[in-house]
C-alpha cells in the first residue's frame, strides 16, 4: 500500500508572520492519529522559521524551486546545501509555473532532479499538460516526454525517494479540476510508463500525486482512485482549515 503523501506549495505568499501562523495552526490539527504524510513547502525566506517551527512536529518541509549548480555567480539562485542547511527534505521541480513563467526546459529539470537526488533531497517532480495540448489529443505525449526526460540518466536506487505530482495546466490556479477518472487515467498512464522505463516493482511503490485546484469538496474522490497517492495542493494550503480537510480526506 502506498502512503498518502499531502504537500502545500504556497508559492509567492506568507511573510513571516504569516509563516508562524499557519504552520501554528497545522500543527495542532496533525498528529499521531493523521495517516498521510504531510509536507509543507514554503518561501525561501520562511524556511528557517519553518525548520525551527516544525523541530519537534509530524509535519515536514521543502522547497519550491532549487539551482542544479552548488554556487557561484547565479544572482538570486538557491543552491541544494542551502536548503540542506535549513533542514528542508524536499524540493519542487519542474512546476508549471517554473517552466511556462521562467522557461524552464526538460533538460534542466532533469539536471535539477539529478543534484537534489546527489544532496539527498526529496524531489516532488511535477509534470502536466496545457489546456491547449490537452484539447490537441496530445496529454499523453506530453507527459511521456516530460516523464522521459525528467528520469534521463538515473537509476531505481536514485529516484527511490522521488514523487511524481501530475498537474494538468489547466486546473491550476483556475477553479477547474480535472475529473476523476481524468486524472486517473493519467496517473495510471505514467504509472505503465514508468513501469516500462524501470520495473513494475519501483512503479507499484511509486508515489504520483494530483495537483491542480484541489480543495475539501473535491479531495475524498479524487484521491480514492486507485492510481493517485495525493495531492499537491495550491490556494487550499494557505489556509489551515481547508488544508487539514485535506489531509483528513486522505
Amino acid at each position: 500500500m502506498r502512503n498518502k503523501v499531502i504537500a502545500g506549495n504556497w508559492k509567492m505568499n506568507n511573510d513571516l508572520n504569516g509563516t508562524v501562523n499557519l504552520i501554528s495552526e497545522l500543527k495542532k490539527g496533525v498528529n499521531d492519529q493523521t495517516k498521510a504524510t504531510v509536507i509543507v513547502c514554503p518561501p525561501f525566506t520562511s524556511l528557517e522559521t519553518a525548520q525551527t517551527l516544525l523541530k519537534d512536529s509530524l509535519i515536514k518541509f521543502g522547497a519550491q524551486n532549487m539551482y542544479f549548480e552548488e554556487s557561484g555567480a547565479f544572482t538570486g539562485e538557491i543552491s541544494p546545501s542551502m536548503l540542506k542547511s535549513v533542514g528542508c527534505e524536499y524540493v519542487i521541480l519542474g512546476h508549471s509555473e517554473r517552466r511556462t513563467i521562467f522557461g524552464e526546459t526538460d533538460q534542466i529539470i532533469n539536471k535539477k532532479i539529478k543534484t537534489a537526488i546527489k544532496h539527498n533531497l526529496k524531489p516532488i517532480f511535477c509534470i502536466g499538460e496545457t489546456l491547449e495540448e490537452r484539447e490537441k489529443g496530445i496529454t499523453f505525449e506530453v507527459c511521456e516526454r516530460q516523464v522521459r526526460f525528467g528520469l534521463e540518466g538515473l537509476t531505481e536506487a536514485e529516484l527511490s525517494t522521488m514523487i511524481i505530482a501530475y498537474e494538468p495546466v489547466w486546473a491550476i490556479g483556475t477553479g477547474k479540476t480535472a475529473t476523476n477518472e481524468q486524472a486517473q487515467e493519467v496517473h495510471a498512464f505514467i504509472r505503465k510508463l514508468v513501469a516500462k522505463l524501470l520495473s513494475e516493482n519501483f512503479a507499484q511503490n511509486l508515489v504520483i500525486q494530483y495537483g491542480g485546484s484541489v480543495k475539501p469538496e473535491n479531495a475524498k474522490e479524487l484521491l480514492a482512485q486507485p492510481d493517485i497517492d495525493g495531492a499537491l495542493v495550491g490556494g487550499a494550503c494557505l489556509k489551515a482549515d481547508s488544508f487539514l480537510k485535506i489531509i483528513d480526506a486522505a
